[in-house]
């Protein structure tokens, strides 16, 4: 199975299970896995703790072997009942914190913990000041302890944690607000709005979510504040409230993570004549126009060709596809046992390492491969890139990945 909301007013991830059945498309029609037919059985998780509850509950009934490259921000709901059926989770989002503590689950990235890590690490250098607009849910309270983790690592105090309803529809009073935190100003703007914290910045490593769009002005202290926003499919329209309102404040930096900046919103916001040109990007894997890519691009024009839902730079969608790479190579590892919920677990628990082709390291999930991170005991994979909006494109503002094991085993 795999689950994401479809059809809220919050964020949607429809390409994710739209991935999955062209992931399924593709394998039947060379051969299966390892000779069998994959099913992929796909549910609207609605974006509230009932859907993702009753999602669960349904891959129970149907008795699948796995729930597969998934989204959803509610841990709570559903990973009871996939523990108590021994179901596994495998390549969730990351948004949960039970996504990286409970042993039914097998995380494929840093999920938000390392995104919102890594780009602490990168503002430090930037900013005497930091402004964080996130989500005011449950999975976006941990945000800003975790950026200012980051922050920390180049002795910045800690950010202005600034909260935002995730379905808004105009975001002018925490725009304000941010500005006004981060530019050490009170403009013609009224500073007021939900959040607090005080200021921060993060490390002098080049390239993160931080963008280049202005130079330091008056009241910014000899450096730019930064104004980093982390709402999902909501981003944009947060930047949309900024624009209208930062002229009226010092200049400030841009920040966000993937998943909340991709090449798509570049693309349909101008691209190289957008706001986002110069922006830097935290993100998880390689961007979408590497090499690495490119079978997922092929599978995608043969498969999904007439489907929109599918995006090869949502970061959904990449992950769909790295968390059905882990399923392909355990079920291969299988050898022609019946491929069962306890038989994944037990080969992912034995030692299986998975290789998705650079996209990650190599994954793998036995008790010592899991990162000394104490508040995500699951988590594996603590790599992040650096990414820029150059000319239009995301491309990789430096090759190598960064690790933020360190930033994260800091976060209190």
């Amino acid at each position: 199975m795999t689950w994401a909301p479809e059809h809220t007013k919050a964020t949607n991830k429809p390409g994710m299970p739209a991935m999955a059945k062209a992931y399924a498309r593709w394998v039947n029609a060379t051969g299966g896995l390892d000779g069998r037919k994959l099913e992929v059985v796909t549910c609207n998780e609605r974006n509230d703790p009932v859907g993702a509850g009753n999602c669960a509950r349904r891959a129970v009934k149907e008795d699948v072997a796995a729930v597969v490259g998934s989204y959803s921000q509610h841990g709570r709901a559903f990973m009871g009942p996939l523990e108590s059926a021994g179901i596994p989770y495998i390549g969730g989002y990351g948004l949960t914190d039970e996504e990286f503590s409970s042993p039914l689950s097998y995380p494929v990235n840093g999920g938000q913990p390392a995104l919102l890590a890594g780009n602490g690490r990168q503002l430090a250098g930037v900013c005497d000041r930091v402004s964080l607009v996130r989500p005011d849910t449950i999975a976006g309270d941990n945000l800003s302890k975790l950026l200012d983790s980051g922050l920390a690592q180049g002795n910045r105090a800690a950010s202005a944690d600034i909260r935002a309803p995730e379905d808004g529809t105009d975001y002018t009073a925490q725009a304000e607000q941010a500005l006004h935190r981060a530019s050490g100003s009170t403009g013609s703007g009224s500073g007021t709005g939900s959040g607090s914290g005080t200021s921060g910045g993060a490390s002098s490593e080049s390239g993160s979510g931080v963008g280049t769009r202005a130079a330091s002005g008056p009241g910014s202290g000899g450096k730019e504040g930064c104004v980093a926003a982390a709402l999902g499919a909501r981003t944009d329209t947060f930047f949309d409230s900024f624009r209208r309102t930062e002229d009226a404040y010092p200049p400030v930096r841009t920040a966000s993570v993937l998943g909340s900046v991709d090449q798509s919103l570049v693309d349909r916001t101008g691209g190289a004549d957008g706001p986002y040109e110069g922006a830097y990007v935290t993100g998880w894997y390689p961007a979408a126009s590497d090499a690495r890519w490119s079978k997922m691009r092929e599978v995608i024009r043969e498969h999904a060709f007439v489907d929109n839902r599918v995006d090869e730079a949502d970061a959904g969608t990449q992950t769909t596809w790295i968390a059905f790479t882990v399923l392909r190579q355990a079920v291969e590892s299988l050898n022609g046992d019946a491929v069962t919920a306890r038989s994944l677990r037990r080969a992912l628990d034995q030692g299986l390492r998975v290789d998705t082709g650079g996209l990650t390291p190599m994954l793998r999930w036995r008790f010592e491969d899991m990162l000394a991170a104490g508040d995500y005991p699951r988590l594996v994979n603590a790599d992040v890139t650096f990414q820029v909006v150059r000319d239009g494109r995301l491309i990789l503002a430096r090759k190598e990945f960064v690790n933020v094991a360190k930033t994260l085993e800091s976060a209190r």
